[in-house]
């Protein structure tokens, strides 16, 4: 970690009753107040933006000024952004930026783990300065969340947990091998991202491990949103419309965050971005709930929605339990901005990635293949007009220079969790044993 001091730059305020709290423990996850209040928590920063953003080499921290940081970290990387020149004409778009959060040098953007999950791992990191070796931290993850973890607890020598589904795995390297502060946990095949999300927070109520806490980490949230503040940065204004693909939709939030917080510091002229979110058919428990402008997601059984998981080309995006109907939620970022969802095929993901390969020379992830064709469909659609400026986000990719410049590992678990594990005495004994032996091994 950079030896900087932490300073008490922001506070918490709870989006239901509008209490305002400290974050002196970088603790909070909910209402401190009302454990039981669902609503979100959000960051409210006391400085100004004078000299903001910072110099690039100050990689994700540049931010800092939208960023709960106690201490950064250092080797993070930004999103970078720039107009689209062979792509948007394709579309017969006239203003179309582009914000990429991968591997591509000749594009200035060094994300080794070729993903924008890496700006949550630093940001939480950085929230929790010296608590951060006080507790392990319990992360759960479908793939890209885990890279991004591993890679910087690995390097900045911090405990870790990490609870992906086993089925994902072929999905999920590290560009560097994951250090031993660092346990990976599986849950067995058959089982979803959500089963791993209720793993890890069986493993969480131990006073040995702290809770990542998802979308309600601010951190997460606001590293996130730095996407969106690097393309309002090259636009030089807030743009009038914002594509991404979602699972949970913490990004959009994230981007909707940002939003509001720009037009407060008046930098550019005020205006509400509006959100174009996209999901992979046939999961689409997100689009098909907004479609009926339903605050409550629609009921699916658990065997329907695992075997809908595993037909996506974009595993990354099948999230069971997303924060849709909390107070500043998914829902209310939706309503507030007057978006639109969609959901394409693998078909068209996959169509839609290659198109953007050959004009923009950069791979995009799935997920981020799904975004393109996202916004393929909205111009399709009329819901984007050619004339408007759009940011769309293409949260991850590189992986094929990635694999060039880098020995890419495969993520082996440590161990696969039986269904005895799903208890949080059972979980928590198997995970310190663990540790354990990795911390004899190490010292010998």
């Amino acid at each position: 970690m950079l030896d900087t001091p932490a300073q008490e730059t922001y506070s918490l305020q709870c989006l239901a009753t509008g209490e305002v709290f400290s974050d002196s423990s970088a603790q909070p996850l909910t209402n401190p107040k009302d454990p039981k209040q669902t609503a979100f928590l959000r960051t409210r920063y006391h400085h100004t933006t004078t000299g903001y953003p910072g110099p690039p080499e100050d990689g994700l921290f540049r931010f800092r000024h939208f960023l709960p940081v106690r201490q950064p970290l250092a080797k993070s990387g930004s999103t970078v952004a720039w107009k689209s020149n062979a792509f948007a004409k394709r579309l017969g778009l006239k203003e179309l930026f582009i914000a990429f959060s991968g591997w591509a040098p000749q594009r200035g953007a060094f994300i080794p783990t070729g993903t924008f999950k890496e700006h949550e791992a630093f940001a939480v990191y950085a929230r929790l300065g010296e608590y951060a070796v006080e507790q392990t931290l319990v992360v759960a993850s479908a793939g890209n969340t885990a890279r991004a973890f591993l890679r910087v607890a690995t390097e900045n020598n911090l405990p870790l947990v990490v609870v992906v589904p086993e089925q994902n795995l072929a999905d999920i390297w590290t560009p560097i091998p994951p250090g031993p502060t660092t346990i990976v946990v599986a849950v067995p095949k058959g089982m979803d991202y959500s089963d791993a999300i209720e793993l890890s927070a069986l493993l969480a109520r131990h006073n040995a491990f702290r809770p990542e806490g998802g979308a309600r980490n601010v951190a997460r949230r606001d590293g996130m949103g730095t996407s969106y503040l690097a393309g309002v940065e090259a636009m030089g204004r807030i743009p009038a419309h914002y594509v991404q693909a979602v699972g949970s939709g913490t990004g959009a939030i994230a981007a909707w965050e940002a939003n509001m917080r720009l037009n407060e510091t008046r930098q550019f002229d005020q205006g509400i971005t509006r959100l174009h979110l996209i999901q992979n058919k046939p999961f689409t428990l997100l689009t098909d709930a907004w479609a009926h402008r339903s605050r409550a997601l629609p009921p699916i059984p658990p065997v329907q929605a695992r075997a809908n998981a595993n037909k996506i080309m974009a595993r990354v995006l099948a999230n069971r339990t997303p924060p849709w109907s909390p107070v500043g939620g998914l829902f209310d970022t939706l309503t507030a901005t007057n978006g639109e969802m969609y959901s394409v095929t693998n078909e068209e993901a996959r169509a839609a990635g290659l198109r953007f390969f050959d004009d923009e020379g950069i791979d995009p992830s799935p997920a981020a293949a799904v975004a393109v064709a996202g916004l393929m469909a909205a111009v399709e659609r009329g819901t984007i007009s050619p004339e408007e400026s759009i940011l769309l986000n293409v949260t991850g990719g590189g992986y094929q220079q990635i694999r060039k410049d880098f020995t890419v590992h495969p993520v082996v678990p440590d161990f696969i969790a039986t269904p005895e594990m799903f208890d949080t005495e059972h979980i928590a004994a198997a995970v310190q044993s663990m540790q354990q032996h990795k911390e004899t091994r190490n010292a010998t």
